[in-house]
């Protein structure tokens, strides 16, 4: 297994995690009301699925290289 590969491979499981716990966030007190009263989710919760999908989409164009 080639380097690129394995940092790949480890950006896609990092990027799951970090959307797992943003999910875990989302269901928190503290973002259902701020979802009731905002209609956004906490800046907590968007920073871990931004930086799942930002992540997951960078492992999965390095390994299409």
């Amino acid at each position: 297994m080639t380097t690129n590969r394995i940092i790949a491979l480890v950006l896609i499981a990092l990027g799951i995690v970090l959307i797992y716990m943003g999910y875990q966030s989302s269901q928190g007190l503290d973002d259902q009301v701020s979802e009731a009263l905002t209609g956004n989710f906490t800046d907590e919760t968007m920073f871990y699925w931004l930086g799942g999908a930002i992540a997951v989409i960078a492992g999965v164009v390095m390994l299409r290289r």
